[in-house]
């Protein structure tokens, strides 16, 4: 185990010397990890480059620009005790260890008090390694987002749940386990706005830049972006299974999972909310249709499966309305087909909005790109929300549904003629057999 020295962390003050003011770059070029350039930071980095992933290099990349004095904004040094900032940088180290929708079946199907007791156990030992490699990112994050105060909340979110998670004792029986559990569900309703949070922090940093770059210039915001909000998917639902093993038993359900979930049956509750809140917002709705089997059901969390669906409907109803809306006919229904494959369950919603143009296909994949007005823009961002609330705005739908599907061996494309319409395929994995993707 590499231990990152404490003294390694700590943000310079004071006066500085010549090899620091050699090694320093401009805040434009913060990203191009500093320790690379400085001899100073030189032995911590090569170090690290041992180490099992890039959450890890991350870690040490943290320390050595904190040394130099190259991140500006309230260094994790500046308000945590020096034993807590050690712990946090030597479990970022440490390779997370993933699993499988099968294995949540198989695990979950007998909750027993013993496996509840090693379910406890397990993530008393895993928690507190996933948010370490966050804290470790999000204390080195280029272009100053890490010194956002929004950024900064996000982060002491979960130094505190780091802190509650190695504070807690071992866990040796039922009654450990109980009380464990209160503290996850005291961790989840924590942790319940990080999204919207982390939102407003980049698009503080997007109108900062926006007279020198855009966001799809930059890469290492949309990297870091794709793998914090996958380790956030991650996190909600190891931690959301947990206490649902724990609530009154739901037919076909092994805590958060449906063993018989339709997404014919999903589907039409999604397209019920995306057409109601695009009644709200337009006084009109395009039809939808929907094809496939409504018998079909396979193992999934309809609650993701929604999140997904309701994005690619509200997208598509959006883009009707937009193009039809001083139209005299009645604009063309969007169809949404539901296919059974061997390996796969394929969704695919198909509109006649008009498509979108070639050069902008990659921007959808980008963060708080939207062409709806951004709700993030403004100051008025309400920390409340799981759910969208209104029809389009936060730019984050497409890139979030696309990890959703990725999570449990999936995937989301999008294909789309100028001019005609768009179609998006949810491609999902329905063998469960394929272990979670760790940033």
């Amino acid at each position: 185990m590499l231990h990152i020295p404490y003294s390694s962390i700590m943000h310079t003050t004071g006066t500085t010397n010549s090899h620091q003011r050699q090694c320093q770059r401009p805040p434009s070029a913060a990203a191009a990890a500093p320790a690379l350039a400085c001899m100073a930071a030189q032995p911590v980095y090569n170090a690290a480059m041992s180490a099992v992933s890039s959450a890890a290099r991350l870690a040490v990349r943290a320390a050595a620009a904190g040394s130099l004095g190259l991140n500006q904004g309230i260094r994790l040094a500046d308000t945590q005790a020096r034993e807590v900032v050690d712990d946090i940088f030597a479990h970022a180290l440490k390779k997370q260890t993933g699993v499988s929708l099968k294995y949540m079946l198989d695990f979950g199907s007998s909750p027993i008090e013993r496996q509840l007791v090693l379910s406890s156990q397990f993530l008393h030992k895993e928690l507190p390694v996933r948010l370490a490699h966050r804290v470790a990112e999000l204390e080195n994050l280029p272009y100053g987002l890490s010194s956002k105060s929004s950024i900064l909340k996000v982060r002491d979110w979960y130094v505190e749940s780091f802190k509650e998670l190695r504070t807690f004792p071992h866990i040796r029986d039922a009654n450990d386990e109980l009380k464990f559990t209160e503290l996850l569900r005291h961790i989840y309703r924590r942790h319940a706005n990080v999204v919207p949070v982390m939102a407003k922090g980049v698009a503080e940093l997007k109108r900062e830049l926006s007279e020198r770059a855009v966001l799809t210039e930059m890469p290492e915001i949309h990297q870091f972006l794709d793998g914090f909000y996958l380790s956030r998917i991650g996190i909600r639902i190891l931690i959301g299974q947990h206490i649902a093993l724990h609530e009154p038993s739901k037919a076909n359900h092994i805590g958060l999972i449906c063993t018989k979930c339709s997404p014919w049956q999903v589907a039409q509750d999604a397209i019920n909310d995306a057409r109601s809140i695009c009644m709200r917002e337009y006084g009109a709705a395009p039809d939808v249709s929907i094809y496939g089997d409504p018998n079909f059901v396979f193992a999934y969390v309809p609650s993701h499966l929604h999140h997904m669906v309701f994005e690619l409907v509200k997208n598509s109803l959006r883009a009707v309305q937009d193009r039809f809306e001083d139209a005299d006919d009645e604009p063309p229904p969007i169809r949404l087909v539901v296919a059974e494959g061997g390996e796969d369950v394929t969704i695919k919603v198909s509109d006649e909005g008009g498509g979108i143009p070639r050069s902008g296909l990659a921007r959808i994949w980008t963060y708080l790109y939207s062409t709806a007005k951004s709700r993030v823009q403004m100051e008025e961002l309400q920390d409340d929300t799981d759910g969208p609330a209104v029809l389009a705005g936060y730019g984050y739908g497409l890139p979030v549904s696309r990890l959703y599907a990725r999570y449990f061996g999936g995937d989301l494309q999008i294909i789309s003629m100028e001019g005609y319409g768009t179609d998006a395929y949810l491609h999902l994995n329905r063998l469960g057999n394929v272990q979670e993707p760790l940033p």
